[in-house]
């Protein structure tokens, strides 16, 4: 009888403190996160694949050389594109630019560029060069036209990830 008592006890004891230490890794992991989401800084969501903005603008692979880094925006594009963009805004920028949520223009620098990046560096891309040039001179007419137009390209440049290289 007292073994039996005894082991019940253990028992308990076990058991209450599985559930202590259940409740505390709980308890830290929600107050890790709720730290997280309150804490200074930025939440960084990078689409991955060969052929994003944000690959481009890592710098993880030369660029065509027919598209050098520092090539403005408004010489690749045009001159309607100097009207929408800062006269200096180079590729690299524009591959880099972080405003494109809810700015239908900078969507559109964004993925164009990796679009025309991937149109030299990568067969098999829906669109060549001059496509890509003329769509986004196209594009510039209106938000609505340029934030169509850009998710055309961000779909190309997403699904160009399964090309092979």
């Amino acid at each position: 009888m007292v073994t039996l008592l005894l082991v019940c006890c253990l028992s308990r004891r076990l058991l209450v403190s599985s559930l202590i230490v259940c409740f505390l890794a709980a308890a830290a992991a929600a107050s890790a996160a709720a730290a997280a989401a309150t804490a200074p800084g930025f939440v960084f969501a990078r689409a991955r694949g060969k052929c994003t903005p944000q690959y481009w603008s890592s710098r993880a692979e030369s660029w065509p050389k027919m598209v050098p880094q520092m090539s403005t925006v408004s010489n690749v594009f045009g001159s309607r594109a100097f009207e929408r963009f800062r006269y200096d805004l180079t590729l690299l920028e524009a591959a880099s630019r972080s405003d494109d949520l809810g700015n239908a223009f900078a969507g559109l620098v964004k993925e164009s560029t990796a679009a025309l990046l991937n149109s030299y560096a990568r067969k098999g891309y829906p669109y060549s060069a001059w496509e890509i040039k003329t769509l986004v001179i196209q594009a510039l007419v209106s938000k609505q036209a340029a934030a169509l137009q850009a998710q055309r390209f961000r779909h190309a440049n997403q699904a160009c990830n399964h090309l092979h290289f």
